[in-house]
């Protein structure tokens, strides 16, 4: 049986029993006068002071007598109550079991309608998360060791060809320079995994943005890098106004903008628009993106192999960022590829009462 109905037959029980009670009460009273010796006689009022009060009151021992009937019956209930609740209470030791050794475990109430059933089906579907969670942590922190070992090795080794003899200034220099690359890739590497971390944990406040002013001023800072590229960017920035942090916003937007402007062609474009909704657009006329393929590009250390316009080497976590930002912002980012002519970035943000 499940609680309710548990709960439904205790109800039941105890409205016979108050019922009953005051019957059962007279009965008590009657019983006791009938068979046990009486220490107070009807036809004394010169007594205790006790005597007096039950002579002169008669339905005083059978109030005594019902007010014992309903704590027997409230002591009753202590017990009907636990046995009320025990279908919960069982799933206490299997719930208790889960951990990160079974998180496939799962309860598998059915589809039915009862409080339990509905109970284990959100009990699931939460470990379904957790489990969902837990994955993509195991997966993101043995990536970031990997990202990190790579070049750490590439350290020691240029390091050992240092050492093994006397190199000379032209071979000391090159050490040099492929040191520093590495040593400013692993900075980059340990610097978005920061603002990855910080973004993952949320807002610490909101402050009504224009978003198309923090756009406008990204682009800027970003044009002369793609005119040298051969990149032509576009914009048309109408007013938005977002709920947020600044530093958040001008990382999601300056991530975007350099992915869009790395993976692109030669004498491509990448065209910016900001706008009521979607907020933020960003497409340009990059690689060849296979639809399939598109969901991928915003998990950590993911990369779609294809000819970089920027060859400054990233550490895979641009649009990773892109959507933890999005996310804190309590937005929402999405891809779109047609299989050619580049990527379609879009970001929505919920509507803002008022602007700066």
């Amino acid at each position: 049986m499940t609680p309710a109905r548990r709960i439904l037959v205790l109800c039941g029980a105890i409205f016979v029993a108050s019922q009953f009670a005051p019957w059962i009460a007279e009965q008590l009273v009657w019983l006791w006068r009938e068979f046990v010796p009486s220490w107070c006689p009807p036809d004394e009022f010169n007594g205790s002071y006790v005597c007096t009060q039950v002579n002169r009151r008669p339905t005083i021992p059978t109030v005594i007598a019902l007010v014992l009937i309903l704590a027997v019956i409230l002591a009753g209930c202590v017990v009907a109550v636990r046995w009320c609740l025990r279908p919960v209470r069982d799933l206490v030791p299997m719930i208790a079991n889960v951990g990160p050794q079974n998180l496939g475990y799962r309860l598998r109430p059915g589809p039915g309608r009862d409080e339990l059933s509905v109970l284990g089906r959100a009990i699931d579907d939460m470990t379904d998360r957790i489990a969902v969670g837990y994955d993509a942590q195991r997966r993101f922190a043995a990536d970031a060791s990997h990202e990190l070992r790579t070049p750490l090795a590439v350290q020691r080794t240029l390091i050992e060809v240092g050492l093994s003899g006397a190199p000379t200034g032209e071979q000391l220099a090159l050490l040099t320079r492929q040191l520093l690359a590495t040593n400013e890739r692993n900075e980059r590497l340990i610097e978005g995994l920061l603002v990855l971390s910080e973004s993952d944990r949320g807002l610490l406040s909101r402050t009504p943005l224009r978003l198309d002013t923090i756009t406008a001023e990204v682009l800027d800072a970003h044009r002369a890098r793609a005119a040298g590229a051969g990149i032509t960017i576009t914009s048309t920035l109408r007013p938005r106004v977002v709920m947020g942090e600044q530093v958040l916003l001008e990382r999601l937007i300056t991530n975007l903008v350099q992915n869009a402007v790395k993976y692109n062609r030669d004498q491509g474009t990448v065209d910016v628009e900001v706008g009521d909704d979607p907020a933020l657009v960003i497409t340009n006329t990059g690689d060849d993106v296979p639809p399939d393929a598109v969901p991928a590009l915003f998990e950590p250390f993911r990369r779609l192999a294809g000819t970089r316009i920027d060859h400054s080497g990233g550490v895979g976590l641009g649009l990773a960022i892109a959507r933890s930002i999005t996310r804190a912002h309590d937005g929402v980012i999405t891809a779109s590829s047609t299989g050619h002519d580049g990527l379609r970035v879009t970001v929505s943000f919920p509507a803002a009462a008022s602007g700066p």
